[in-house]
């Protein structure tokens, strides 16, 4: 946008004798409202085909005008600059529609991004018209909070529906639980979490579903979605220690491996250990995940049944029934390990949501979390600019062991 003349502006900062900014702030106020004024004249006259000064008894063509202007309409705008009152042009046949400030909108657009980006924040419906008051002096109602984030709800739609990559090196799967209200009362339900790193080393949010309870069932129709969205191959799944996962996987993907969280199978089977045995039993337990290879890995698992078996069956059984998902992180180099044995990634990101929504104990409708979530996740994927460390090294691996599920 072209910058108004610096003469011009001198003159105009002249002839104001400003001694506050206050004063400097009233004036760009009155400009603003000028300049929107001017706008919408412009606007009218490219609708009717006419100055406000010309004559309109004939068009070019000598055909008398079938439209004209016809007064104004008053109409107060919520801005970033307060409160204004416009006065909206009209034509006789009522054909004009403001663009720069649509027919039934009383905010600009600036003042709208900035309540947006506060409830993208976690603030508040009350909080957020709390702030724009006192940051603007501008009243707005919870309600009017409320209408303005709906506004987004196509968007959110497009993005949980948006086309995916073809091929996925790895997906994580987690869930975040929240209160949500539901037939008057506020019952737990989950947001199911899904996050992937594409073959270029970027990350990304593929989607985020609400459901009652995390459950195998409907992990299940997330996998179908997102291959009805795209995804065609997925080589590697990191997950939790949920009852399921791994039919859900193998039915969605069977041709995909399954690496269960070290650190969630350590903290589950570890629950019921003594606190007098814990330091030492998880000393033994650290020379079992934490082995050069599996060989080693099950040599150091056999050692450590013998020692805890009798003491803690449940802890041992528990590694013995898990190992063929529990080991499979083995297969691969320092550089791939270091994704895949933990979810700790997906669940940093579920840290970032819960930093977000700390403010917001439950929320009304399904729609009002998915709003919440959504703007989170815009704010989040921005800072991911960077590939995964060490990526051509995990890339080049990649190529060898999946060589024939690499896209050329």
């Amino acid at each position: 946008m072209a910058k108004a003349p610096a003469e011009m502006m001198k003159e105009f900062v002249r002839s104001q004798n400003f001694t506050s900014t206050d004063e400097v702030m009233t004036a760009m106020k009155d400009m603003f409202k000028d300049i929107l004024q001017e706008v919408m004249e412009c606007e009218l006259a490219d609708e009717l085909g006419y100055e406000k000064s010309e004559r309109t008894s004939n068009d070019e063509c000598g055909k008398k005008l079938k439209n004209y202007r016809n007064g104004y309409s008053k109409k107060t705008v919520k801005t970033q600059m307060g409160e204004l009152e416009i006065k909206v042009p009209r034509d006789r046949n009522g054909e004009y529609e403001p663009k720069i400030i649509s027919k039934y909108n009383r905010n600009a657009d600036g003042m709208e991004e900035k309540i947006l980006s506060l409830y993208a924040c976690g603030m508040s419906q009350r909080d957020i018209a709390e702030q724009i008051k006192n940051l603007y002096d501008v009243e707005i109602s919870p309600e009017l909070v409320s209408k303005i984030s709906e506004k987004i709800m196509p968007d959110v739609t497009a993005w949980q529906n948006r086309p995916l990559e073809a091929v996925y090196p790895f997906v994580f799967m987690d869930a975040i639980h929240y209160k949500v209200k539901e037939n008057h009362q506020y019952i737990t339900k989950a947001a199911y979490v899904v996050f992937g790193i594409n073959l270029d080393g970027q990350k990304d949010i593929l989607g985020i579903w609400i459901g009652e309870n995390e459950s195998s069932k409907f992990w299940l129709n997330v996998l179908n979605e997102l291959k009805t969205r795209g995804i065609k191959d997925v080589f590697l799944f990191c997950v939790d220690g949920l009852t399921g996962f791994r039919q859900a996987i193998e039915a969605a993907f069977p041709n995909a491996q399954i690496q269960r969280c070290i650190i969630h199978q350590r903290r589950s089977s570890t629950r019921f250990v003594s606190y007098k045995h814990i330091k030492e039993l998880m000393t033994d337990l650290k020379k079992v995940y934490q082995a050069i290879s599996e060989e080693e890995a099950m040599n150091n698992l056999i050692l450590f049944k013998d020692k805890w078996g009798k003491t803690y069956p449940s802890c041992v059984k528990s590694w013995e029934e898990n190992w063929d998902i529990l080991s499979t992180f083995f297969a691969y180099p320092p550089e791939v390990r270091k994704i895949i044995y933990t979810t700790n990634i997906i669940e940093s990101l579920n840290r970032q949501f819960r930093q977000i929504t700390k403010n917001k104990p439950s929320f009304t409708n399904d729609d009002s979390l998915r709003k919440m979530l959504y703007l989170a996740s815009q704010k989040i994927v921005e800072r991911w600019t960077q590939r995964c460390r060490n990526w051509d090294i995990v890339l080049s691996q990649l190529s060898i062991i999946f060589e024939d599920r690499i896209p050329a």
